[in-house]
């Protein structure tokens, strides 16, 4: 079985992609009084697809690190190229995680909101998946439509006028990035001659140096197409207004398209401006420093005055990503560690925040009981500001004082507290963990002297100090509105929980514990994937020296030339060509071409820096 899979291997790259357009297309077919159906096969699709990632995910972290697929059967840079290696498993596992909670937990009520919702559904992680594996500029563009026009109809789903004002601006908003990201695609064709991520690295340092102006123009402009989607300070007016206007659910899994932008930045900056670029070397990254720390301290202060648990919850992603595209500035391998252990932790978080806030406003305004924030302003003292007598009775005369809390309003408070010390990064959970390594890599002086890319000056500091203020911050808004939902009300009934509620944010809760007791393997995993990410070599030896698979023509001729024949096309179709304006890595690389498969696999190399 395990030797089936294996020889599966390359094939199983496409399964992300397929499986939800194929269920997405079926469920098409299906009229929108098959609900049960349709949920049955929306949690089939993306179950399996969750196993499938988790396995490309273990194959990543075994030697052969990295694979390629050229599903045209076309050699890069001419045909269509699918990449994967760790950083993409990753991003593809904390997709499907946190699908797969938002649909459960839509199963309650939610996915009876409006049509079409499970189509759209799988649409959204057929282009979020997409955009994670492509290796080529216009097929990430076909994956963000995809993903947009999804988007779309999710963010209306359940109708209302707040949500249809919401998705007006968010539509814009889009199309316009939209917009953006064809010209800047466009001008960098134009100079470069190629849309391949991987032949853009090989070509960016021999760019002409009369052109290299309009190169980076080209790059600010597809730069900030991808920073709208990242909430990239002053971009991100459209995300708490949209995002809290959405159903719950679909917040949840909102909370990855913000991630999406950091991804790309992350993948095309690290490939066409690394330390290796020539003359455009490290382009943008004072920049993308500046533009995170704002966002960083905006999103913060969002949070500081917001009353809804859904603003909030908006407003901490903007956090989530100003740091992280901060962080990615600075181009440290050892600081790239530690937001990739950070950007998981604080995702799912995110997401079970949007999930607890539909409890909470359900609660709130429960039936017949209106809203629970009209009380005395002290309803404990009498006239004379005394203790009021026999003031803690329920009608029946019996006292409260001792009374068992209901479990339900017991565990979404502890869900909320475990949502509170991951956003604010307080210890011991995964968000604490995440920016005590990105604290440590910005305040190591041996790992900022002898690696390349940022030096810490002042930029550094700040950043220091943004990560503890924003996570102070944080704190005492969540803190706050804690007091406010779970204390401040005494005669507040219990909340209405069902299971297909409580489960998925259980879940992902338990998924930062994991990552929590985890650490030091999550870590290794995010170093070497950090370490590929600073070595492009590695990539683009990858996907340029992959080679079609031979057709059975050209086999049956080589075979009957003879043995010394065939294995000599077998070595030329194994040897990748040098890599141009990019230097070797440190370490051999050891990788061949898998024959009859279309994918190459690659080892990433050694780095000396990881954290212990």
């Amino acid at each position: 079985m395990t030797q089936w899979i294996a020889d599966l291997m390359p094939h199983l790259m496409l399964a992300p992609i397929l499986l939800p357009m194929l269920t997405a297309a079926l469920m098409l077919f299906l009229r929108e009084e098959r609900q049960r159906l349709k949920l049955a096969m929306n949690l089939l699709s993306t179950l399996l697809g969750l196993g499938i990632c988790a396995y490309l995910m273990r194959w990543t972290s075994s030697p052969a690190s990295m694979a390629v697929y050229i599903p045209g059967n076309w050699p890069a840079p001419f045909g269509i190229a699918l990449a994967l290696d760790r950083l993409t498993a990753l991003m593809l596992v904390v997709t499907y995680i946190v699908a797969l909670a938002a649909l459960v937990f839509s199963a309650a009520r939610w996915h009876r909101a409006g049509v079409h919702f499970h189509s759209l559904f799988q649409l959204q992680l057929m282009g979020l998946s997409g955009a994670f594996l492509t290796a080529d500029l216009f097929n990430l563009f076909v994956f963000f439509e995809i993903m947009l026009a999804a988007s779309y109809g999710l963010l209306l789903h359940g109708s209302g006028r707040t949500r249809i004002q919401a998705g007006m601006h968010y539509i814009a908003i889009n199309l316009a990035a939209s917009s953006l990201f064809l010209i800047g695609v466009s001008m960098l064709y134009g100079i470069t001659g190629t849309l391949n991520m991987a032949d853009l690295a090989r070509a960016i340092p021999q760019v002409h140096e009369a052109d290299r102006g309009l190169l980076h123009a080209a790059a600010g402009i597809l730069g900030t197409a991808f920073l709208i989607k990242a909430a990239a300070w002053p971009l991100n007016f459209w995300l708490v207004p949209g995002y809290s206007a959405a159903t719950a659910p679909v917040g949840a899994l909102f909370a990855l398209m913000t991630k999406v932008g950091v991804y790309v930045i992350l993948r095309l900056w690290t490939l066409m401006f690394s330390t290796e670029a020539g003359l455009s070397a490290l382009f943008g990254s004072s920049w993308l420093i500046l533009g995170g720390m704002v966002a960083m301290a905006y999103g913060a202060i969002g949070m500081l005055g917001s009353q809804r648990l859904t603003h909030m919850a908006g407003f901490a992603a903007i956090v989530s990503s100003g740091t992280l595209l901060a962080a990615t500035g600075f181009g440290q391998n050892l600081l790239t560690a530690g937001l990739l252990y950070y950007l998981p932790s604080s995702t799912m978080a995110i997401s079970a925040l949007f999930l607890i806030a539909d409890v909470v406003d359900r609660w709130r305004v429960d039936e017949g009981s209106g809203e629970p924030y009209e009380d005395e302003e002290a309803p404990f003292l009498n006239a004379e500001l005394l203790p009021t007598e026999g003031f803690n009775l329920d009608e029946e005369e019996e006292v409260l004082i001792g009374r068992a809390f209901p479990a339900a309003a017991v565990f979404v408070g502890l869900s909320f507290m475990g949502c509170t010390l991951l956003i604010s990064g307080l210890p011991p959970l995964s968000g604490f963990v995440g920016k005590f390594a990105m604290l440590s890599a910005l305040l190591n002086p041996l790992g900022l002297g002898t690696s390349s890319g940022m030096q810490a000056g002042w930029t550094g500091w700040a950043m220091v100090a943004l990560l503890i203020v924003t996570g102070l911050l944080a704190l005492v808004a969540l803190t706050r509105a804690g007091i406010r939902h779970f204390w401040a009300n005494p005669e507040q009934s219990a909340p209405s929980l069902k299971v297909a509620e409580g489960l998925p944010i259980a879940a992902l809760l338990l998924c930062c514990v994991t990552m929590t007791v985890q650490a030091d393997d999550i870590m290794h995993f995010t170093q070497r994937a950090a370490n590929a990410l600073h070595s492009p070599d590695v990539y683009v030896r990858a996907v340029m020296g992959t080679r079609p698979v031979p057709a059975p023509a050209q086999k049956k001729a080589q075979e009957a030339a003879g043995p010394e024949a065939a294995a000599r096309a077998a070595a030329q179709a194994e040897d990748a060509p040098p890599v141009a304006g990019i230097s070797s890595p440190s370490a051999d690389i050891a990788g061949a071409a898998s024959p009859g498969r279309g994918a190459a696999e690659i080892e990433t190399p050694a780095q000396p820096q990881e954290h212990p």
